[in-house]
């Protein structure tokens, strides 16, 4: 009997920190995958994954500011899970041209190529960065997936990775409301969890600089943490799942840095970790239930506990984190 032939994805982003987990978890539920990576960037690890021959995971080049090449990607393929975005922890010298720019245009191109292929349903990786920071929101109330974030609060504060991630969100639902497609949108926090890709990534770099003493509290596009394996499983369940619409919240709660700060120092008493006296975030209201939309599908969460300790066995084993001193 022939083997049954298997659904085809494209993941944007694939070898980063959350594409290289969705790749995975994607060869687990057994469809094949077009990785997209960035020109020149390691995607050797993919190929080294459970499941991964040069049939099931196929990579292509392809910058997503290049329409082109973007739309040999997605070519074939049923379903579409946009993760690329860029992210750094430096701010951005030219921040329209380094952040802006390839979020949107970059969204749109994906967008644009997946109309064009008839693409079944494109799940867009956002991010809580663009739910928060919203000033006005009420202080009473937890934040949920009604929030924007607040565009000229965070131009006037330099803080250029919340805008770009609103923006292309925006963008994406505009273009979706136009040409009449499926996109639903996913809002991950802070992603903790092993790294399979060589490189350390921004969120895992948060808590490695938080054991290494850093008193710099994570203000506003800090909100929680999330398992990068839940976040993975979240994507999928999204794209699997016909009712889905709109937009998820994909966190371990909402809660104030310091606690989460107090929690890894708890669990890592040997290590520097700055604990902070008062709220991080003045009048934050806490919640454990943040991502009800995800959690009402299905989605268990791990542990915020379970996820650290992974975390920190990872940045160990790959040499991002000494031992204690």
């Amino acid at each position: 009997m022939a083997e049954e032939i298997k659904e085809v994805v494209c993941v944007t982003g694939a070898n980063g920190f959350i594409g290289s987990w969705l790749v995975r978890t994607l060869l687990d539920k057994g469809y094949s995958i077009r990785a997209a990576i960035f020109p020149g960037t390691d995607a050797s690890h993919l190929l080294s994954l459970p499941g991964a021959t040069n049939v099931r995971v196929v990579v292509f080049e392809a910058d997503i500011l290049d329409a082109s090449a973007v739309s040999r990607a997605v070519e074939g393929c049923s379903g579409v899970f946009h993760v690329a975005s860029p992210c750094t922890l430096e701010e951005p010298k030219n921040p329209e041209l380094d952040l802006v720019l390839p979020a949107v245009q970059g969204t749109l191109n994906v967008l644009e190529a997946s109309r064009k292929f008839k693409v079944r349903r494109v799940v867009v990786t956002s991010s809580i960065s663009a739910i928060v920071p919203n000033p006005g929101w009420p202080n009473h109330r937890p934040f949920d997936e009604t929030s924007w974030t607040d565009l000229e609060y965070c131009k006037s504060r330099q803080k250029w990775y919340p805008v770009s991630k609103t923006l292309a969100e925006k963008a994406a639902r505009d273009y979706a409301d136009n040409h009449g497609m499926d996109v639903v949108a996913i809002h991950p926090a802070t992603c903790l969890g092993p790294l399979l890709q060589p490189s350390l990534n921004a969120s895992c770099a948060v808590l490695q600089q938080l054991l290494q003493g850093s008193n710099e509290s994570q203000e506003y596009h800090w909100l929680g943490a999330v398992d990068v394996r839940d976040v993975a499983k979240a994507q999928v369940l999204l794209f699997e799942t016909p009712s889905a619409s709109g937009r998820y919240l994909c966190t371990n709660g909402i809660y104030q840095f310091r606690d989460f700060a107090d929690t890894v120092s708890k669990l890592f008493p040997d290590f520097p970790v700055h604990r902070f006296p008062g709220e991080t975030q003045p009048g934050l209201m806490a919640c454990k239930d943040a991502a009800k939309r995800l959690i009402d599908l299905g989605l268990v969460f791990t542990p915020v506990e379970d996820a650290v300790r992974d975390t920190v066995e990872s940045l160990k084993a790959k040499g991002f984190l000494g031992q204690a001193k």
